[in-house]
């Protein structure tokens, strides 16, 4: 028996890990009552060595002969002619030496844990699983049940044979994220020959759901970064060349079309790009939107200054000395698509005649 640190056991790890939680003690009162104890401990049996078979390693936290872990572990060892391990997590007081076949091939890890107490190394432990068998059972088992079921964890409660288990398979229409109405109606049924098969394969359909449904987020989650910088890359590119549009409009004289095109675009350019960089601060960015908002926010602000100037300066189309004016319009523009939020209720506010600057 050999007594690595639980990140060296993890790191080995290549086959699934299912926790087994529960108890058949015909000694103790449950809420709801147990049933049928005998045929319980034969399930226990039955289903142990089906997870051999079916390539999963077990995780359990005590050998006593009232849980229901011990059953399984010791059905689970019947399967001599596979090599399986069993991952066991004792309280810090106690020893971990379940009495197995002879010739077993089982392989038992004890990973202990220093805590004073039990609770917080067994729930800890447990979430790390990636499954959940539960049999029986009473409060912890229930407990247990509803944070896996909490967390995504594929579970299988039995609920033939009542206790906690049956109050988490009644919950699991409501909380089973990888749960489907006939695998309820599997765990609801009573346990017969074959019982064992069919709960691993829904148990190994369970975390095949909850891989498909990761790779999912996982692939949401790419693009959703690969959105937010194509989003920032455009943000930049639009910005210098709002800066460029500066370098090459044409010098002081009569407005012409690529003038005007220039004074015009450059700001909106630059609007764009603070709706932008604006957007990726946001909890749910949207590219689209925040070009848009820029967009308007930009020329509701340059046109309105634009407007302002030739109130003031008619014939500043005459000679117009666009790259002075830009030099105020492109930081502007981005202004007003970075605070799109802020400049239409600012501008509704503002007499463009009384506020309007000197021309250039």
């Amino acid at each position: 028996m050999s007594t690595p640190s639980p990140d060296s056991a993890t790191s080995m790890d290549r086959r699934p890990r299912i926790a087994v939680v529960g108890s058949l003690d015909s000694r103790r009162e449950y809420d709801p009552p147990l049933r049928d104890l005998d045929r319980a401990r034969t399930a226990c049996h039955e289903l142990g060595r089906a997870l051999a078979l079916a390539s999963f390693d077990l995780v359990v936290f005590s050998d006593r002969d009232h849980y229901a872990e011990t059953v399984v572990v010791r059905g689970y060892a019947a399967a001599a002619t596979l090599e399986g391990r069993v991952l066991a997590h004792p309280a810090r007081h106690q020893e971990y030496a379940p009495e197995l076949p002879e010739g077993a091939s089982v392989r038992i890890t004890t990973m202990r844990d220093t805590g004073e107490e039990w609770e917080v190394p067994f729930y800890r432990t447990l979430l790390a699983t990636d499954g959940v068998v539960l049999v029986g059972g009473g409060r912890t088992t229930r407990v247990a049940g509803i944070l896996a079921l909490a967390q995504g964890i594929p579970v299988v409660p039995l609920a033939a044979f009542g206790g906690g288990a049956r109050q988490v398979w009644a919950d699991l229409p409501r909380s089973g994220r990888h749960v489907t109405e006939a695998d309820v109606h599997t765990l609801g049924e009573s346990w017969s020959t074959g019982s064992a098969g069919r709960v691993t394969g829904l148990l190994r359909a369970q975390l095949e759901r909850r891989a498909e449904s990761r790779r999912r987020e996982r692939l949401s989650r790419r693009w959703e970064r690969w959105a937010e910088s194509g989003g920032l890359m455009a943000a930049i590119l639009l910005l210098v060349a709002a800066l460029a549009a500066i370098v090459f409009v044409p010098g002081p004289g009569p407005a012409g079309t690529s003038t005007l095109a220039l004074l015009l675009g450059a700001p909106m350019c630059a609007a764009v790009s603070g709706g932008l960089i604006r957007d990726s601060f946001g909890l749910s960015p949207s590219a689209l939107r925040a070009c848009a908002r820029g967009l308007g926010a930009g020329a509701v602000s340059v046109l309105t200054y634009v407007a302002a100037q030739l109130l003031t300066a008619p014939e500043l189309l005459g000679d117009l000395d666009a790259r002075r004016l830009l030099f105020f319009v492109v930081p502007m523009g981005f202004a007003a698509g970075f605070t799109f939020d802020l400049v239409f209720e600012r501008l509704r506010r503002t007499d463009p005649k009384g506020t309007a600057s000197p021309p250039p």
